[in-house]
């Protein structure tokens, strides 16, 4: 049964035939004022209807713009990022921001408890602006929060909301330890309605950090997104939030709770990863969910991400992939040699696997467990996606490969990577094609924006991979009902 209320219209038998003046005149009445609804209602008035008319008829409006609605698409003008971070961290962070931080195109911020160390003063351009953050310490007094740190990183919400945001219809908060990924943020946000109250942002890798937290907050650490009319509705009550949660530890779960005071819940959204997660992040990195990457947290808390380079340098050698096309970065490719019963997997602008036997798609699909979870537990399961065990079986276990570099070949509007072994694999082979003398691998991909999500590309080998020790790739649209197997 719907729940929608609708008026009875229909007539009484009494009402139809007779023909009292009194009943013709209420009969006219009620025939104007139907007419006068149907109008109503098949045209968009820019004004509420009179209290006089039926109160069904209000219409209130579906969202708040800040500033008359405009149709023309997102564009990285249209997004401001909040930063957060410490003077004492950002010694050794500051590289992580300046490896994707555009100066004079990139709009936004960076928070810091107090003034950074005497040696980055005069403030460098390749870092956001400097903002200090607020002395809230009268707040903290009056509500004696549990965690003043916390309570800093969500006032920081209200403070980049005063700032000039002329234009901006997106505010993006994040962490100074975290890398984003500019191009593809403004392409994702470009999808959703930016007039109406949006509060986007991604789930921890790991069911406990979920747990213990909420399944429904932004990890912000990792960033997360917000329209601006929910900026300003929050920026307008935050005050009144931080002293109605005194008692909450966790700056995304005070966050969640002012917005959630709003009526407005988490829209999920993936490619944006917290990284909760330790150690060797590469098998992750290698099976990407088929979805925009946004977002990489916890750089310090992970192994470089390229064996032979630091945390910094690795930084700066994913951004020269992303610098060609982030809309491939870290997507993942799956092909086959049928000659030598290989399986390729690419995770582009990052890493190659080969493996000596064909493996389904839904089995390279599940990254290889070469991390661990960020909490410690003897039980499982620990993700919130399936893994695949390290092995040792040489049919298994992939000859693995490392962006080494990135160009383009305007000639055919191609984009040429290059991965180099990472070291030898140590296990004997699977076949009697072993895959131990390849060395390198290229990979060629249209210079052009990946637009469809839904589906991957699709690959092939168009080198003589026998007895060679180079293999190459070609990445290409899948064609219709093309089957990767």
């Amino acid at each position: 049964m719907s729940s929608i209320i609708q008026p009875n219209l229909t007539l009484s038998s009494d009402m139809k035939y007779s023909c009292s003046p009194l009943k013709i005149i209420a009969g006219s009445v009620i025939t104007i004022y139907l007419t006068f609804i149907l109008f109503l209602s098949n045209n968009e008035l820019n004004f509420l209807p009179s209290n006089l008319l039926s109160p069904l008829l209000v219409k209130l409006p579906s969202s708040i713009s800040s500033r008359p609605s405009e149709n023309s698409p997102t564009e990285i003008k249209h997004l401001m990022f909040g930063l957060l971070g410490s003077a004492k961290a950002w010694e050794h962070r500051y590289s992580y921001i300046e490896s994707w931080w555009r100066p004079n195109i990139t709009r936004g911020y960076l928070y810091l408890d107090k003034n950074p160390s005497p040696e980055f003063h005069p403030w460098p351009k390749s870092s956001p602006p400097l903002k200090i953050s607020d002395d809230i310490s009268k707040l903290l007094r009056e509500t004696k929060h549990v965690a003043p740190v916390m309570v800093r990183m969500v006032h920081a919400i209200y403070e980049i909301f005063r700032e000039d945001h002329e234009g901006v219809r997106w505010f993006v908060m994040g962490d100074d330890d975290s890398i984003f990924f500019v191009d593809n943020w403004v392409d994702v946000l470009g999808r959703y309605d930016h007039t109406k109250y949006f509060y986007i942002g991604g789930q921890s890798e790991t069911i406990l950090s979920n747990y213990y937290y909420s399944f429904n907050q932004g990890f912000g650490g990792a960033g997360f997104a917000l329209s601006y009319p929910l900026a300003k509705a929050l920026a307008n009550n935050m005050e009144g939030c931080l002293r109605r949660y005194p008692y909450l530890n966790s700056a995304d779960l005070i966050t969640m709770s002012c917005i959630a005071d709003l009526g407005v819940s988490h829209t999920a959204q993936k490619g944006i990863h917290q990284i909760d997660l330790k150690n060797n992040i590469s098998g992750f990195l290698s099976s990407h969910p088929q979805a925009p990457l946004l977002s990489l947290h916890h750089f310090d808390s992970v192994d470089p991400i390229f064996p032979s380079k630091t945390r910094s340098d690795s930084t700066n050698h994913l951004m020269k992939a992303a610098n060609f096309d982030q809309t491939r970065l870290l997507q993942q490719t799956i092909c086959y040699n049928r000659n030598t019963k290989w399986s390729f997997s690419i995770s582009w602008g990052y890493s190659a696997h080969i493996y000596e036997k064909i493996i389904p798609r839904c089995i390279l699909q599940t990254p290889i467990e070469t991390f661990r979870p960020w909490v410690s537990t003897s039980q499982k399961p620990h993700y919130m996606f399936n893994v695949r065990l390290e092995s040792e079986d040489s049919c298994e276990s992939p000859h693995i490969f490392y962006l080494d570099e990135v160009k383009k070949m305007s000639r055919s509007n191609e984009i040429v990577t290059s991965y180099v072994r990472a070291a030898p694999r140590g296990l004997s082979s699977c076949s009697n094609h072993s895959a131990d003398g390849i060395n390198k691998i290229k990979v060629f991909s249209p210079a052009t924006k990946l637009i469809e999500t839904g589906r991957s590309e699709c690959c092939e080998i168009t080198s003589n991979v026998h007895g060679t020790d180079m293999a190459e790739i070609k990445i290409r649209p899948c064609m219709m009902d093309e089957v990767i197997a």
